[in-house]
C-alpha cells in the first residue's frame, strides 16, 4: 500500500508507546528486571508486520475510509485499529519466544533467541546453577508477559469505540485466535512424537490441521477479521474476509515450511535446514513420505529430528525430498490457495482499495524468502 511503510511506523510508535508505561513498572520494582525491558523491546523492533497489515485492511476493507492515518488525526478513529494491530504484534513476539523453547532454536531473525540471551546473561553474571536453564524459565516468563500485554494493548484500543457491539466481537475473535493457535502448537509438537503411531494414510491430513490452527488462522483470517469487527463488519463481510484469509494463511505457512527446508539462513536468520533438525512433521514431509520409495523413506525417518545433523546431511534430505516432487507439489498448493485466496475478493463485499491492497499482500506473503 502507499502509506504501508508509515502504517509500519505508526503500530511500532504505539507499541513503544505502550512499552514505555509497561516497563516503567518494572524499573520501579528494580534494576533486576533491566533485561525483562531491554528483551522485550528487541524482541518487538522490526519484522514484516503482515498480522498488523492484515488487521489494518480488514479495517479497511469494511470502513472503506481510504484515508492515510498518518495525515488524518480528526477523532483518532484510527486508534482502536492500530492498538489491535499492535497487540497482534505483541502475541506474535511472545509465540516466537515460546516456540523457540519448545523447538529448542537458538536463533531468531538471524540474533540469538530469548532464552540463548537469558542463558548468556547468566553465564556473564556469574550466578549460581545452570545458565540453561536460567535462560528457558526466564524466556517462558518474557512471553507469559508479553501475552498479557497484547490482551492489555488489545483492551486500550476496544475501550475507544464507541459501538460496544464491535469491541465485543473483535475480542471475541482475539480470544478464539489465542485458543487455535495454542491447540494448534500443541498438535505441531504431537505430531513431532506420535507420528510413529499414526497410518502413513492420516499425516498428511493431520499436518494439515496443524497448518490451519497453528498458522493459517492467526497469521491472516483473525487480524483481518478483528481489523473488520473494529470496523463494524456485516456477517457477509466477516464471511468474505474468512474466505480470503484462511486459504492465503495456509499459503502462508506452507511457504514457510519451504524455507524452514531450503531457506537461505542470510535471508531468514535462522540455520539452513532448520525444520529437518527440530524434527517438524510439515506437509512437506508427509508429501515426500507418500512419494518415497521404502528404503529412502526410512532414512528420512530416521535422520528427521537428529539435533546433530551435518551439513551433508541435511543437505542429502533436502536433495531427497526436492527429488522426488514434494517441493513442486508444495509450489502447486501454494498458487491453488492463493488463487483461492484472491477469487474470493472479485465480488466480496469490502472498499476497493482494501481489495487492491489484499491482492498484493497476498503476493507479498506467499512469494516471500525470509
Amino acid at each position: 500500500m502507499a502509506h504501508g511503510s508509515r502504517l509500519v511506523d505508526l503500530v511500532q510508535a504505539r507499541i513503544e508507546e505502550f512499552l514505555s508505561e509497561r516497563t516503567s513498572i518494572l524499573r520501579s520494582i528494580g534494576p533486576d528486571l533491566d533485561s525483562l525491558d531491554e528483551f522485550s523491546r528487541r524482541f518487538l523492533s522490526g519484522g514484516k508486520r503482515f498480522r498488523a497489515r492484515f488487521c489494518y485492511w480488514g479495517w479497511e476493507a469494511v470502513g472503506g475510509r481510504g484515508f492515510d492515518p498518518f495525515e488524518s488525526e480528526a477523532g483518532r478513529d484510527w486508534f482502536p485499529v492500530v492498538s489491535a494491530a499492535s497487540a497482534l504484534e505483541l502475541f506474535h513476539a511472545a509465540a516466537l519466544v515460546h516456540d523457540d523453547i519448545i523447538d529448542n532454536s537458538d536463533t531468531r531473525r538471524g540474533a540469538p533467541a530469548a532464552h540463548k540471551l537469558f542463558e548468556q546473561l547468566h553465564a556473564d553474571s556469574g550466578w549460581a546453577g545452570s545458565p540453561a536453564d536460567f535462560g528457558r524459565a526466564s524466556a517462558i516468563l518474557l512471553g507469559d508477559l508479553l501475552l498479557g500485554w497484547s490482551d492489555e494493548l488489545l483492551d486500550e484500543g476496544l475501550q475507544a469505540l464507541p459501538d460496544r457491539q464491535d469491541a465485543r466481537a473483535a475480542r471475541a475473535e482475539f480470544m478464539r485466535m489465542r485458543t487455535e493457535v495454542t491447540a494448534g502448537q500443541y498438535l505441531d509438537i504431537l505430531e513431532e512424537r506420535a507420528w510413529v503411531v499414526q497410518s502413513d494414510a492420516d499425516q498428511r491430513t493431520r499436518a494439515e490441521r496443524v497448518i490451519v490452527y497453528k498458522a493459517a488462522k492467526y497469521s491472516v483470517e483473525s487480524p483481518l477479521v478483528i481489523g473488520g469487527a473494529i470496523a463494524g463488519a456485516s456477517s457477509a463481510q466477516v464471511a468474505a474476509l474468512r474466505a480470503f484469509g484462511l486459504p492465503l494463511g495456509i499459503a502462508f505457512q506452507l511457504r514457510d515450511d519451504l524455507l524452514g527446508v531450503y531457506g537461505d539462513p542470510e535471508v531468514t536468520g535462522k540455520p539452513s535446514g532448520d525444520d529437518l533438525r527440530e524434527g517438524k512433521r510439515t506437509l512437506l514431509v508427509a508429501i515426500a513420505r507418500e512419494r518415497l520409495a521404502a528404503g529412502p523413506r526410512r532414512l528420512l525417518d530416521e535422520l528427521l529430528g537428529d539435533a546433530d545433523l551435518d551439513a551433508e546431511q541435511v543437505r542429502m534430505l533436502q536433495r531427497t525430498i526436492s527429488d522426488c516432487g514434494a517441493v513442486d507439489e508444495i509450489e502447486r498448493l501454494i498458487a491453488e490457495h492463493v488463487a483461492r485466496a484472491t477469487a474470493v475478493l472479485a465480488d466480496a463485499p469490502i472498499s476497493r482499495d482494501a481489495r487492491a491492497e489484499l491482492g498484493s499482500l497476498a503476493r507479498a506473503v506467499s512469494r516471500r524468502t525470509s
